[in-house]
């Protein structure tokens, strides 16, 4: 296990963690969270033993893997199959030794190596390789290109797959889903569910941390405070606990006011003397409380944009693309005031293109495109945070947006966004990625748009400014298109969702989870038809309307008495997982009920809470298993079924 004892933690001059405990089971996996700042990476380059603390002990077991992502990805030729291979130091050194010792005719150490290779799991590496690089969005063709070939957010995923790959006992993620898309996840929610070791993870996804942690590490006035359970669960934890403490600090300056009120009436008094002195002794020996600090620094609102015309956008058989090549077509669009639009879909579906046409910063090719006379596009992407003056303040760049406003209240409106004080005049450069992003975000929601476009704005923000996006979101009284892997935030904002596959724009009916049994579903009908396809050998595509059976009654009865033999056991599987799934959703319904009550975050119900919670965690990995289940099963039934009717029709 990793034991953190008495642990005291400084970048520079600034205390990050002061004489903290904290402990993390093997097989456990914790979400670490806390403020931009407050010391998440700084713990992790600890462990990485990258840094050393200033007091206290870090102990992690020596025979411990520990593994994380890189930062920084070489500009290197190699194929981006091999480079994740690459990552897995185990395999290319024992590789290297087999090399040589073949190279030596040495035969007793050429069966030792493939032993060892065999064991480390060198027979399937290019195989698991391969499916982590397609959970991670990469294209089948796109394993074989140069590293160099990839931009910067693509080779971040390289470098996430590089330690999925690894074996590892403790798996250290920082932020891992911040250059990923929703489906990659989802993919990566699996992965990490199905993750057999120690997990430590930094993540400002709410829905991400409740899908893949069993345990909540918050960094808290330089303290680590452990909570049992996922996000949700720490939400009703942490609010409680902070509600408990307000009431024993007011209890407390009660008692203080009281203390001091004797001391004062009677601390000149002969006869009160002894008294007055022992409640001066008695003041000076408590420990005050600090107050508990539940309020965030940043709030902020939309302004009512100038105009709502109606409508904001129409577009009318509008096509899509670039050069020749054609990404969306068939476009029939109108956005209106109050429209909230959610965009989903797989990566390189076109979402992103949809979003640079509603900027401006793409023509169609095809159709009718009408914007409004009063339209105020607002436009939030991650590029665009390159775009920032470097050596410019934020209160400068707000400045320019509005030269005539007191410089006053355009610090107070910074203020908002987290830049106080100083900090609205300190230069871009020197910023953090969540700093120029909430800087970016100010500008946006300066220019009063009636039209807002926001293209995976919570990227680098911590859970604090997402929740205050949030909330502000929630006012916005103009249209609004939304690409984001928050499911969070795409849930609480979005009141419909438009579906981005195979070149068209269609709204969705469904929400969050749907989509996700869609992208199942869909993967596997892919899988199913690939193998289809490879068993048929390039046979002759012609005629795919229905073909009449060619054989007589009698063996037709005999291929489906056998069809049925064949599938009964996987028929029963359907019928039991269904069975099991619906009994899972109706238990976590009571569970949920349960928790829902708030006398369970009582002291005396710790017990209680502490059984629900792993209730909750148990059924909820029972869910998904027998999700998986039911969906092989029904994949293996439409393969026999596709083999049956090919028997059939000859």
């Amino acid at each position: 296990m990793i034991q953190i004892s008495d642990l005291s933690l400084m970048r520079g001059n600034k205390t990050l963690l002061h004489e903290t405990n904290a402990v993390l089971y093997p097989g456990h996996k914790a979400g670490l969270i806390g403020a931009n700042g407050c010391g998440k990476s700084s713990l992790f380059a600890l462990i990485r033993g990258e840094l050393h603390p200033e007091q206290g002990e870090c102990n992690i077991p020596k025979d411990w893997q520990v593994v994380s992502v890189a930062q920084e990805t070489p500009a290197v030729e190699r194929s981006a199959l091999d480079y994740v291979i690459d990552g897995d130091k185990l395999y290319r050194r024992l590789q290297a030794e087999l090399s040589a010792a073949e190279d030596a005719h040495d035969g007793v150490k050429i069966a030792a190596l493939h032993g060892q290779l065999d064991h480390a799991g060198a027979y399937d590496i290019e195989s698991r390789a391969a499916t982590i690089l397609a959970g991670l969005g990469f294209a089948n063709d796109a394993i074989a290109r140069p590293v160099t070939a990839f931009s910067g957010g693509w080779r971040m995923r390289l470098n996430l797959a590089q330690a999925l790959l690894c074996h590892s006992d403790l798996l250290l993620l920082d932020e891992p889903t911040n250059h990923l898309d929703l489906d990659a996840v989802i993919w990566l929610e699996k992965w990490l569910q199905r993750y057999a070791g120690t997990l430590l993870l930094i993540s400002h996804d709410k829905s991400f941390l409740d899908s893949t942690v069993n345990e909540i590490i918050s960094v808290e006035q330089q303290q680590l405070v452990s909570y049992t359970g996922n996000y949700d669960a720490f939400e009703r934890q942490r609010s409680e606990r902070l509600r408990l403490q307000n009431l024993q600090f007011q209890k407390q300056q009660d008692k203080i006011a009281h203390l001091e009120s004797f001391i004062n009436r009677f601390g000149a008094k002969a006869s009160k003397a002894k008294q007055a002195q022992s409640r001066v002794k008695q003041l000076e020996k408590m420990e005050t409380l600090l107050p508990a600090l539940a309020a965030s620094q940043f709030s902020f609102e939309f302004f009512m944009p100038p105009k709502l015309p109606n409508p904001l956008v129409k577009m009318e058989q509008v096509q899509l693309g670039y050069d020749d090549t054609i990404i969306l077509e068939k476009l029939h669009l109108n956005l209106v005031p109050g429209s909230r639009i959610g965009l989903l879909g797989r990566n390189g579906a076109g979402k992103s293109t949809l979003i640079k046409l509603l900027a401006g910063e793409k023509e169609p090719m095809q159709g009718i495109y009408e914007t409004s006379a009063g339209l105020r596009i607002g436009y939030f992407a991650q590029h665009q945070l390159e775009y920032l003056r470097a050596d410019d303040s934020a209160l400068a760049h707000i400045q320019r947006l509005d030269p005539k406003a007191t410089e006053q209240s355009l610090r107070d409106y910074l203020g908002g966004f987290g830049f106080r004080g100083d900090d609205a005049l300190g230069r871009v450069a020197p910023m953090s990625g969540g700093e120029k992003a909430r800087l970016v975000l100010a500008l946006t929601v300066y220019q009063k748009p009636n039209l807002l476009l926001l293209d995976e704005p919570t990227n680098h923000l911590d859970l604090d400014m997402r929740q205050a996006l949030n909330m502000a979101l929630q006012g916005f009284e103009g249209a609004m298109v939304l690409v984001s892997h928050d499911r969070y935030l795409l849930t609480s904002v979005c009141d419909d969702f438009y579906l981005v596959d195979n070149q068209q724009v269609t709204m969705f009916d469904g929400d969050l989870d749907d989509y996700r049994d869609w992208l199942l579903k869909s993967d596997r009908e892919k899988q199913s038809a690939d193998k289809l396809a490879t068993g048929k050998g390039g046979a002759d595509k012609e005629g795919a309307e229905a073909k009449e059976p060619k054989l007589d009654r009698k063996i037709i009865k005999r291929l489906e008495a056998e069809f049925r033999q064949a599938t009964q056991s996987l028929r029963k599987t359907v019928q039991t997982q269904e069975k099991k799934m619906a009994e899972l959703e109706a238990k976590l319904e009571g569970i949920e009920q349960k928790m829902a009550d708030p006398d369970i975050y009582n002291a005396d119900k710790k017990a209680e809470l502490k059984v629900l919670l792993a209730d909750q965690a148990s059924c909820k990995v029972a869910q998904e298993e027998a999700e998986m289940l039911w969906l092989d099963a029904q994949e293996q039934i439409e393969a026999k079924q596709a083999e049956f009717d090919a028997q059939v029709t000859g």
